[in-house]
């Protein structure tokens, strides 16, 4: 089945019909050409339609009753209490003042069961949308946006990964959409490595050296061209653009109030960087925050990292719709689950999977709504259960993506989501 974007934006209309096929997976054909975005008018509506994700990727396990599930007097609920929120009637966690405020914008999904408390498995299975397969592997979100919402002529790449700590490269995530649509991982926030020409290159040497290079890259490309010699090229001509636009990815442009507002610690930083590459056209960014694996002194260490979160989060949030960029943005907040509604002895929560929360913001996420519901212990999900699956299919939704549609890899169909699953209606607008 071919893709289908029922938004009918003239981004979805005609920039996602001009992607080249996964390269070096061996997609098959180009699918429209890059003349198309000559036009200016075209540019500019591609500009203003443009979808985009962010995911926060609470690292290790979140925990949902001491962030969006609070159960305040339950012999489950822990010492927070839960507080009121800018929409009447929903409560949140005590740690989460700032955030509460920006509840007008955000939609609280409360009855999630993935039934897998193993860190990998669920943190493949809440990236991808599916359960692993020993036979197969699956793209993540970030990869499935970069093919589906990147406009091909993009000089920055649309699939971006901001990690505490590391060097950067790339990410092994994007399976048969092939290498083209992995990621690009900052390491601590840092820019792409080797984006500054050399001081002992000129830039009229480097010009013809990569006149040469193209030169000759066409040449062998006329007589054997394949999905992996596509790939190299690429690599090459997208490497020379980035080049080009290596400012995008310094976040000390930004003034310094906005890094005071986003707070003075590294999630501030990487979020403040976040907003940077999505106003400059990047379709897909992740920011992580860890580790919330929190088996010991889970309400210390949640009092801590929540404060770091709850500043850079409602900072980010309120920054988006105050520039007009949540009808176009989906934001995520996901874990690869929750913890334990009981509390063990050393003041911890253990690994969670049958009921707990996820959140949502931006484009057709409702606003200001809590969906589905756990018990009053938050032990299960009583009302509204979402998966996996359903969740991957509704991020897609949200941004205009058909999540049944499919793409060619090697004469294959290739479904961009789970086809035994759906998108959650009731968190569609």
């Amino acid at each position: 089945m071919p893709l289908r974007y029922p938004c009918g934006s003239a981004s979805h209309t005609l920039a996602r019909r001009s992607f080249l096929g996964s390269m070096a997976a061996g997609a098959s054909t180009v699918v429209g050409g890059l003349g198309v975005f000559a036009n200016p008018g075209i540019s500019a509506a591609l500009n203003a339609d443009q979808k985009r994700i962010v995911v926060f990727n609470m690292h290790g396990g979140l925990s949902q009753l001491e962030s969006w599930d609070p159960k305040p007097g339950a012999e489950t609920g822990g010492p927070f209490l839960a507080i009121p929120t800018s929409v009447p009637g929903i409560q949140i966690c005590e740690l989460l003042p700032k955030t509460a405020q920006q509840m007008h914008h955000l939609a609280l999904i409360r009855g999630v069961n993935t039934s897998e408390n193993d860190h990998g498995k669920g943190r493949y299975m809440m990236l991808t949308g599916r359960k692993q397969n020993p036979g197969l592997q699956f793209p993540e979100i970030g990869a499935v946006a970069a093919r589906t919402l990147t406009p091909d002529d993009s000089p920055i790449p649309g699939h971006i990964v901001i990690t505490p700590g590391g060097s950067g490269g790339r990410g092994n995530d994007s399976a048969w959409l092939g290498p083209r649509f992995s990621s690009v991982q900052l390491g601590n926030g840092n820019p792409p490595p080797n984006l500054a020409r050399p001081e002992s290159l000129s830039v009229d040497s480097d010009k013809s050296r990569q006149d040469f290079r193209r030169t000759v890259n066409d040449r062998f490309l006329n007589r054997r061209r394949t999905a992996v010699t596509e790939a190299f090229t690429y690599s090459f001509d997208q490497a020379e653009k980035l080049m080009s636009r290596k400012d995008v990815f310094d976040v000390t442009r930004e003034s310094a109030a906005d890094t005071e507002r986003y707070g003075m610690n590294d999630l501030g930083r990487h979020c403040l960087l976040a907003r940077r590459l999505l106003e400059n056209g990047v379709s897909f960014v992740q920011v992580s925050h860890s580790n919330y694996d929190t088996h010991n002194e889970n309400f210390n260490f949640h009092i801590e990292q929540l404060g770091e979160f709850d500043a850079a989060f409602s900072t980010f949030v309120a920054d988006l719709a105050d520039r007009g960029m949540l009808e176009s943005t989906l934001v995520v907040v996901l874990s690869e689950f929750g913890r334990t509604p009981t509390i063990n002895r050393y003041y911890g929560r253990d690994h969670w999977s049958k009921a707990w929360s996820v959140c949502m913001a931006g484009c057709r996420a409702p606003r200001g709504a809590a969906f589905g519901a756990t018990n009053d212990k938050g032990t299960e999900v009583v009302e509204n259960q979402v998966d996996h699956g359903n969740l991957f299919h509704t991020y897609l939704q949200a941004v205009g993506v058909d999540s049944t549609g499919s793409v060619m890899v090697d004469g294959r169909e290739m479904p961009l989501a789970d086809p035994a699953s759906g998108p959650i209606e009731g968190l569609l607008t």
